[in-house]
C-alpha cells in the first residue's frame, strides 16, 4: 500500500448523482407543485438526463453511485432498476429530500426505514450508503445510520479523503463532500424558487473541478464529485462531464470507484 490507497493508486475518483427530481423542491415548499415550469425542470433530471448519464458512464466503463430519494424511486421505478442493472450503486437520500436537521429523531428514523424498504423492494438489495439531503445531518444521524447497518455516510466535510466517524455502535466510514465539487452552486437557476446562481459556463466549471482534482491528486486524496441530473444533465454540461472524465483518466494511477467499494475497502484498511 502506497500512501492512503492500496497498491500504486494515487487518487480515487468517485462520481455520484443525487437524483432529486421534484422531491427537493416539494420539500422546500409544497406549493411549488402548482408551478409547472419549475416541476418540469426538476423532472427533466430523472426522465431525460439520467438515461443519458447512464450511457456516458457505460461508454467510459465507469461505475458510479446514485443517491435516490424514496419518492423519486417510487415514481421512476424503471430508472432505479436500470441503474441497478448496469452495476451502479443505489444509495439512500431520504424520502422527500428531508434534511435530518429539520426533523426530530422519530421522524428521521421513519424516513430512513421508508427509504430502505423502497430501494430494497425495487432492487433486492439493501442500500448501504447514505447522503443527507442538503448535507445537514442531525445530532442523531450517525447513531441511526449505524443502527440500520449502513456502511458509510457522505454528508460531512472534515477531510478530503475518507475518514472514520464515531457512533454508538462503533465507527462508520465517512466519504466527505465539498461544495466546490457540487454542480448545484454553479448551475442552479430557478427564480420562482428564489434560487439564482450565476449560471457559470461549462468550461468555467470544468476549470474549477480540474484544478481541485489536480490538487487532490498531488496530495493522494479522493475526488468525490456530486452532481444532479437536472443540472449537470443539460447537453452542453454533459459534454463537459465527458471532457472531465477523459482528462482525469489521462492521469496515471487514478481509479474510478463506487462509494460503497471505497467504504468497504476503507473499513478494512483504516489508515
Amino acid at each position: 500500500m502506497s500512501g492512503i490507497w492500496p497498491g500504486d493508486t494515487q487518487c480515487v475518483a468517485m462520481l455520484s448523482f443525487d437524483v432529486d427530481g421534484v422531491s427537493s423542491w416539494l420539500r422546500r415548499n409544497p406549493d411549488f407543485a402548482r408551478m409547472p415550469s419549475l416541476m418540469s425542470m426538476a423532472e427533466y433530471g430523472p426522465s431525460v438526463a439520467a438515461p443519458r448519464i447512464l450511457d456516458i458512464l457505460d461508454a467510459h466503463d465507469i461505475k458510479a453511485t446514485f443517491f435516490v430519494p424514496g419518492y423519486v424511486a417510487e415514481t421512476h421505478q424503471d430508472l432505479v432498476k436500470d441503474i441497478h442493472g448496469r452495476g451502479h450503486e443505489l444509495a439512500h437520500h431520504g424520502y422527500m429530500h428531508e434534511a435530518p436537521a429539520s426533523m426530530d429523531a422519530r421522524e428521521e428514523d421513519e424516513v430512513l426505514r421508508k427509504g430502505i424498504d423502497i430501494l430494497q423492494g425495487l432492487t433486492g438489495q439493501r442500500p448501504l450508503g447514505y447522503r443527507s439531503p442538503s448535507w445537514e445531518l442531525s445530532e442523531a444521524s450517525l447513531d441511526l445510520l449505524s443502527r440500520y447497518e449502513f456502511a458509510y455516510d457522505s454528508s460531512l466535510m472534515g477531510d478530503d479523503a475518507p475518514y472514520m466517524v464515531d457512533s454508538k455502535k462503533g465507527p462508520l466510514v465517512e466519504i466527505p463532500v465539498s461544495w466546490v465539487l457540487d454542480d448545484a452552486p454553479h448551475f442552479v437557476h430557478a427564480p420562482s424558487a428564489q434560487r439564482t446562481s450565476p449560471m457559470k459556463s461549462p468550461d468555467e466549471v470544468l476549470d474549477i473541478w480540474l484544478a481541485e482534482f489536480e490538487g487532490l491528486y498531488r496530495y493522494g486524496r479522493a475526488f468525490p464529485l456530486t452532481m444532479h441530473p437536472q443540472y449537470i444533465g443539460r447537453p452542453g454540461r454533459l459534454l463537459m462531464l465527458e471532457k472531465l472524465i477523459s482528462r482525469i483518466s489521462a492521469f496515471p494511477n487514478v481509479c474510478f470507484m463506487r462509494m460503497i467499494d471505497v467504504a468497504e475497502m476503507w473499513a478494512v484498511t483504516k489508515p
